[in-house]
């Protein structure tokens, strides 16, 4: 009980410290609605908060996560879907400006996949296997064999790459790309280093985003 007290603890140090001295802007997004710039996609991972990596007020960012940050290719076949979805809403009824995908270091979801790349058995696991194996087909599509050198970073960012790749198979995301209404970012965190390196423009290599 001591980790959930800890969470009561915490929404009441959020009203003192927080809430309470912005009452407008919690007003206003009760009142008004919600108007968040930008979509991020992020990895589920406990360490990967996007609003507070962001340092983002409430109402900045709409965010979904999921197991490595995956986005799969347009597929509307009415089969549950969360991230799709997400998508969707995000770009079809909020009218974000700006899509961005957010991986990281030391990924489990990406360990997972690389494992599944070279044989490992994910058959106990009732969901992990068949949810990591697009990602494991883009690590070895780029990189013909998974190995100790592959694993890690340049799995993560190769996987990455591929779901910058997905996102523009959704045709309302594609149109909105061409008309410059929608900007599309593949930024990957380094946990070790707090540094954020960004695909670059090609959609071919990382340059470092953030100050050394």
């Amino acid at each position: 009980m001591k980790q959930i007290d800890s969470l009561v603890s915490g929404f009441n140090s959020f009203r003192k410290t927080y809430f309470e001295t912005n009452p407008e802007l919690f007003e206003t997004l009760s009142t008004k609605g919600q108007k968040p710039h930008t979509l991020v996609i992020a990895c589920s991972d406990s360490r990967i908060d996007p609003a507070l990596i962001f340092d983002a007020e409430p109402g900045d960012l709409f965010v979904v996560r999921n197991v490595a940050n995956l986005v799969p290719e347009y597929a509307p076949d009415n089969a549950p879907n969360s991230a799709s979805t997400a998508i969707e809403y995000a770009v079809r009824d909020l009218g974000v400006s700006h899509i961005l995908i957010l991986g990281h270091a030391q990924c489990g979801g990406i360990g997972a996949a690389c494992s599944h790349a070279t044989g490992g058995d994910l058959s106990a696991r009732d969901f992990l296997e068949s949810w990591v194996e697009p990602a494991a087909n883009a690590i070895k599509a780029e990189f013909g064999a998974v190995s100790d050198d592959v694993n890690g970073r340049k799995a993560e960012q190769a996987s990455l790459k591929k779901s910058m790749q997905n996102l523009s198979t959704f045709p309302w995301v594609a149109d909105k790309v061409a008309d410059g209404s929608l900007q599309l970012h593949g930024w990957w965190f380094d946990l070790a280093d707090g540094q954020i390196w960004g695909l670059d423009d090609a959609g071919a290599d990382f340059v470092q985003l953030s100050g050394a």
